[in-house]
């Protein structure tokens, strides 16, 4: 034993022990040499606040990434492209709606109806009644004469014509004299309406022989412009049900033949009279109707240059181009496949499968309204297609989202154009590509490290000086 009560060996097994306990870098102070000051307490509490300040830094540095941008070539290889509408029109009834595509490839699809969706709207303009979807214009039958011209038909009649010519010095007394009338407003140069002419008259003719209590009347709208404006003609021919002098809406578009405008006129003469229920309406007539519509849907377009109308036409009629407005909502605009159904749990965890809020540029038309004050004009959206790439989502990696750079224009017609609204479309040859820059596990690892360690060392020399700046010397 030595002089200082510790043991002492002499073999090579106490050597090693000797070398292993100088090794020790974590030696214990006996209590009984250390010494509390004021000092040490308050630098240990800064200590304790600087470290869990610094902790909490590092840590929001850690877990907020930096997200980088580059401009490169666009690898996208896809040959076609998604496009996603929803357009609300205010004036333009849904029966007239249109939608076609083209490109400079020589694509040129009219009348799209795959995945449309359209919907009739309120006099609030909101979603009213399910109009249809996927849904095509319907052929209207026409009737087949032996008579070839008009003047046959009333050569047949025994000389007389049965629909009255109406204009404005004889409407009011035709409608005094028939409390239900129906009206046909037509254009002598429409194709449509010259086939409907001596249906009309013949069906004149039926509705005298069979007494139908109903007035029957014809309005030639080239020589009674303004009298079809006031009426707000669409499309010739127009048949509308008058009780009263006004018109009840909805307009008849069924078949032009003999037999089905005279049993349409029973209908509606015993709906108007009271005949099909105790309430004196038939429901079958017995609803709202505004001349506006809600068209949605999707389609596949190639990736090059290319637009979409949205027009009034119709296989049935000719559209009066000179009461054709197209004040329209643009609700939802957008390129690409939607990424997870709503609900979806990508919505939610954004850490994982979301882009960046400055890089969502992907609707930016959403809730714009584009109204026309006059005839023969329209606004007409000028689209730049950006494709943006994200490689850091590990759960989508193959995911593109593409941003939109949009400019609209009022475009005015002549007046023998029907306006119409595009929507054109370039795709940008260049493409965004993010990246995500942050800080590694091990770097946030060390820094903590290095945090407690620093603040310790720091404020141990700061203890240490102080105490030998105020302490008291000894004699």
């Amino acid at each position: 034993m030595d002089i200082n009560g510790g043991l002492r060996y002499n073999g090579k097994g106490g050597g090693r022990r000797i070398a292993a306990g100088t090794a020790d870098f974590y030696r214990r102070v006996p209590k009984d040499m250390t010494e509390s000051t004021k000092v040490g307490v308050i630098m240990s509490l800064l200590a304790i606040l600087i470290m869990i300040i610094l902790f909490i830094c590092e840590t929001w540095a850690f877990t907020h990434t930096k997200i980088n941008s580059n401009i490169e070539i666009d690898p996208n290889a896809e040959q076609l492209i998604r496009f996603n509408f929803n357009v609300t029109l205010y004036d333009v009834h849904c029966d007239f709606v249109s939608v076609d595509v083209w490109d400079t490839l020589g694509t040129n699809h009219q009348n799209v109806t795959k995945d449309i969706t359209k919907w009739r709207l309120d006099d609030q303009g909101q979603k009213q009644k399910f109009h249809g979807r996927n849904t095509q214009q319907r052929a209207i039958k026409h009737q087949e004469h032996k008579e070839t011209t008009l003047l046959d038909i009333v050569d047949s009649n025994g000389g007389e014509l049965h629909s009255t010519d109406l204009n404005p010095d004889n409407l009011q007394e035709f409608f005094n004299e028939h409390k239900l009338t129906i009206v046909d407003y037509y254009a002598p140069w429409c194709i449509w309406c010259q086939r409907l002419s001596p249906t009309w008259e013949t069906f004149a003719s039926e509705v005298k022989k069979q007494q139908i209590n109903l007035g029957v009347g014809k309005v030639d709208c080239v020589a009674q412009q303004q009298l079809c404006k006031d009426e707000r003609v669409m499309a010739f021919p127009t048949l509308r049900w008058i009780e009263n002098g006004k018109g009840v809406m909805p307009d008849y578009r069924g078949d032009r033949t003999v037999d089905a405008l005279v049993e349409y006129a029973k209908r509606r003469v015993d709906s108007a009279e009271g005949d099909d229920d105790e309430t004196g309406k038939s429901e079958e007539f017995d609803e709202e109707h505004h001349p506006g519509c809600q068209v949605a849907g999707h389609l596949m377009a190639n990736r090059v240059p290319g637009n979409l109308h949205i027009e009034a036409t119709s296989p049935n009629h000719e559209i009066n181009s000179a009461m054709t407005n197209l004040t329209h909502r643009v609700n939802h605009l957008s390129f690409g496949t939607p990424h997870g159904p709503q609900g979806h749990y990508l919505n939610f965890l954004s850490f994982f499968g979301d882009f960046p809020d400055m890089y969502k540029h992907t609707n930016p038309m959403k809730g714009k309204f584009y109204p026309t004050y006059h005839f023969h004009q329209v606004f007409h959206h000028h689209l730049k297609i950006v494709s943006s790439h994200a490689d850091y989502l590990y759960l989508q990696k193959d995911m593109v989202v593409y941003q939109i750079l949009e400019e609209s224009q009022l475009v005015l017609y002549d007046v023998q154009e029907i306006p119409e609204i595009k929507f054109l479309w370039d795709m940008s040859p260049m493409s965004v590509s993010l990246t995500k820059e942050g800080q590694p596990w091990y770097e946030y690892t060390t820094n903590l490290l290095a945090i407690i360690g620093g603040t310790y060392t720091t404020l141990g020399l700061i203890n240490a000086t102080l105490l030998r700046i105020f302490k008291p010397k000894r004699l």
